[in-house]
């Protein structure tokens, strides 16, 4: 299983941006997608999740401020990231966990950067 993350960048404090990750490979379906991110210095937390029948779940801190959104069609997740402040700068991570013929497998993206900085 492969992850395509995409979208990060350099952004002005109250921006957006917009994220995707695509999965490619040979599993069933994608259960759970979902966004983490780590700072410098920091431990990778959880930024949101979505399950195959859309149920969300959010950090506190991204609530009413990050979207998270599936195409199951194309095995892709967004995250639409508004109001973006200084300390949302961090690497972002896709995560899925795919069902596979014989269980479940856990995979994750290389990473992108968000940059939030005048």
């Amino acid at each position: 299983v492969q992850l395509q993350a995409s979208g990060g960048g350099l952004v002005q404090p109250g921006g957006s941006l917009r994220l995707s990750c695509a999965a490619s490979g040979s599993f069933v379906s994608a259960s759970i997608m979902g966004w983490y991110r780590q700072a410098p210095g920091k431990q990778r937390e959880l930024v949101a999740t979505c399950s195959e029948d859309n149920i969300t779940n959010y950090a506190n801190s991204m609530k009413g401020r990050f979207t998270i959104s599936r195409d199951n069609a194309k095995n892709t997740v967004y995250l639409q990231m508004n109001s973006l402040k200084p300390e949302d700068t961090a690497v972002y991570y896709c995560n899925v966990l795919v069902r596979l013929s014989l269980g479940y497998g856990n995979y994750w993206g290389q990473g992108t950067q968000v940059t939030v900085s005048s």
